[in-house]
């Protein structure tokens, strides 16, 4: 029986099952999530008026991932392709110093993608800062791979590909740190609120450091049954 409440205890510990699946194409098609989503667009394009906060000579971190990460933990991974092309077409056209060059079909793909990894880690899972952490360390690697490979089919300018890698690589290893801050702070301060909103369920209700393996919980469980006091048989 399929449950029509966000908060439901549904979370999947991986996304490898027909019923992660099919909960995902559930919630892609709530009307809810589909205004979220929208509101998460807008959320893009205005953070896109925002001054990128610098880290170390020029590289600079923007604001917009927040927004996708926040529009893949409620919307899954079907609702993330979708917005994917939306968000990456809307905000081209919409950027701050207007479209710049040709429109370049090719860096949907890595939106899309990258939403949609966000999708894989936070979607129905208890969202740890360990998870977090790794879903920007995949993120930031499509970027150096996908975006580097973007970069030399059109703008590449004479370089090599993997000389706009390693450059990319660089980069991007530098902003990591500052960005899985960025968004477990993001994350701390509105997994409550959109957990009463009913966006989350209960499980996934605020930010953990990380999530105790499984045979930790069952030995702890079966230590306090071995040293818990035993009835006297013979009391009344």
């Amino acid at each position: 029986m399929e449950h029509d409440d966000a908060r439901s205890p549904e979370l999947f510990k991986t996304p490898f099952s027909r019923a992660y699946w099919s909960r995902a194409a559930q919630d892609a098609k709530k009307l809810r999530t589909l205004v979220f989503s929208a509101l998460m667009v807008a959320a893009c394009v205005a953070l896109g008026y925002l001054r990128s906060v610098p880290v170390v000579n020029n590289i600079t971190v923007s604001w917009g991932f927040l927004a996708r990460a926040l529009c893949a933990l409620v919307g899954g991974p079907v609702n993330a392709l979708l917005f994917g092309v939306v968000e990456d077409t809307v905000g081209y056209f919409m950027s701050p110093g207007g479209p710049q060059g040709g429109y370049n079909p090719f860096y949907i793909l890595t939106t899309v993608l990258g939403v949609f990894t966000y999708a894989l880690f936070f979607y129905r899972a208890e969202v740890t800062v360990l998870r977090i952490f790794l879903a920007k360390l995949a993120t930031n690697l499509q970027n150096v791979f996908l975006g580097g490979l973007g970069t030399y089919l059109w703008y590449s300018g004479g370089k090599g590909y993997w000389a706009i890698a390693a450059g990319s690589a660089v980069k991007n290893a530098i902003m990591l740190p500052v960005q899985a801050a960025m968004l477990a702070a993001l994350f701390a301060a509105l997994l409550p609120i959109l957990h009463r909103m009913g966006f989350l369920p209960d499980q996934a209700s605020r930010l953990k450091l990380w999530k105790r393996p499984g045979w930790l919980e069952r030995g702890k469980t079966r230590a306090q049954e071995e040293n818990a006091p035993r009835e006297n048989p013979w009391e009344e």
